[in-house]
């Protein structure tokens, strides 16, 4: 054990060292992504949360919760070398993969979790990827965490894509090398936010990027609408925010599909904004990788169970899908904590529709219906979070 600590502190110290060559050759790494006028986001070189850039810093816990010190490189050392003492993770997980079916046709809705942020969305004869990775590592150089559960579907059992999101360019939600094989494969149409295609470029792959509140038609009727999220994109550490991250909304005649993509909670108002454009039937909302420290159920870039449930309700979503947790350890809870206190928490609040699928099991989405919700009072809401049940959740 002492060995592979030391091991683990060697290729820590390796991967240090680089980043900070990376960042002393700006002129290598530190590339503009994007050229554009100035916006209340964008200040002509980088782009920025509108709602406070907190990326870093821990939010409001809720009620019950603890918030911890934002990650830092000592927190980062402990978390590589296993120095932290956060709850074990499995090694391997089993995944019983379903080929899905070729199309989904009309208003029927079809969805298949790959793995991490990785869903295959099938209806009115569409397939929809959303963050495509099919890596072993979500970092650069063979670095970066390793996957923990094969994807849920094997890339030659992919059925042909027509539609790829990609939210922003961390490896975990970018996967170049993937993007690179649909391509070349399927040729599909690719939708970003401002910035991201000219990363994607750089394999040879085209893709149509928009501003928030940019639409991209894929037919009559199903429009691309890039959305507000609350987050921050970087590659290599000099280039942070020179490229846009997002949220989407796809108009569907049978009610909309929603990503969030990758996001802390900042004010929230980035789910009443996709509401706006009509009914939520399906959300796939993150709700893991929020617990740098014990007990902390959100970060400033992370939304936790406790922020998703409050997102999902006010998309207003007849149908949830918990995404962004069990692929690649990123953070500090146990594995499968965000599908138990995602469960614990609508329980709290009397919301309902919002779960977890299992890996590689394609799952039929109900039709759109208006979401019920439980009454509970703001007393024993609070009461229900500061419980045993869900403070003691690792």
């Amino acid at each position: 054990m002492r060995l592979v600590r030391l091991f683990s502190a060697a290729i820590l110290w390796i991967v240090v060292v680089l980043c900070l060559a990376f960042t002393i050759v700006p002129r290598f790494l530190d590339a503009r992504y994007y050229r554009g006028p100035v916006s209340g986001h964008f200040d002509g070189s980088r782009f920025a949360n509108p709602d406070g850039d907190d990326t870093f810093a821990p939010t409001a816990a809720g009620p019950g919760g603890k918030t911890g010190p934002a990650p830092g490189f000592g927190m980062m050392a402990r978390f590589l070398t296993g120095s932290d003492g956060r709850p074990a993770w499995p090694d391997h997980v089993t995944v019983h993969q379903i080929a899905p079916p070729a199309r989904v046709m009309g208003d029927a809705m079809v969805a298949t979790w790959v793995g991490h942020a990785t869903v295959l969305v099938q209806t009115q004869g569409l397939n929809i990827l959303t963050d495509p990775v099919w890596s072993n590592r979500a970092g650069p150089l063979g670095f970066g965490p390793a996957r923990v559960a094969a994807p849920g579907i094997a890339f030659d059992r992919l059925p042909k894509i027509d539609l790829v999101l990609v939210s922003h360019d961390h490896y975990d939600h970018m996967g170049l090398p993937t993007l690179k094989r649909l391509w070349a494969r399927d040729k599909p149409l690719i939708v970003t936010s401002l910035g991201n295609d000219s990363v994607i470029g750089q394999v040879g792959v085209p893709a149509t990027a928009r501003d928030w509140g940019g639409r991209v038609e894929v037919r009559p009727g199903i429009d691309v609408i890039v959305t507000r999220g609350h987050h921050w994109g970087s590659r290599w550490f000099a280039d942070r925010n020179r490229a846009l991250w997002s949220s989407f909304v796809v108009t569907l005649p049978g009610g909309n599909l929603f990503f969030a993509g990758d996001t802390g909670a900042g004010d929230l108002r980035w789910a009443d904004e996709a509401a706006a454009y009509g009914p939520v039937r399906l959300a796939l909302i993150p709700i893991g990788a929020f617990r740098f420290t014990a007990g902390q159920m959100a970060s400033g870039s992370h939304i936790g169970p406790i922020d998703a449930v409050e997102a999902y309700r006010r998309l207003g979503a007849s149908t949830g899908i918990g995404v962004h947790w069990g692929t690649f350890r990123l953070s500090y809870e146990a594995y499968d904590t965000p599908p138990r206190l995602l469960a614990a928490v609508e329980a709290c609040r009397g919301v309902h529709g919002f779960e977890t699928i299992r890996l590689g099991q394609p799952t039929r989405i109900a039709p759109y219906a208006r979401p019920a919700v439980t009454p509970v009072t703001p007393a024993a809401e609070a009461s229900c979070l500061a419980s045993p049940a869900v403070r003691d959740l690792r």
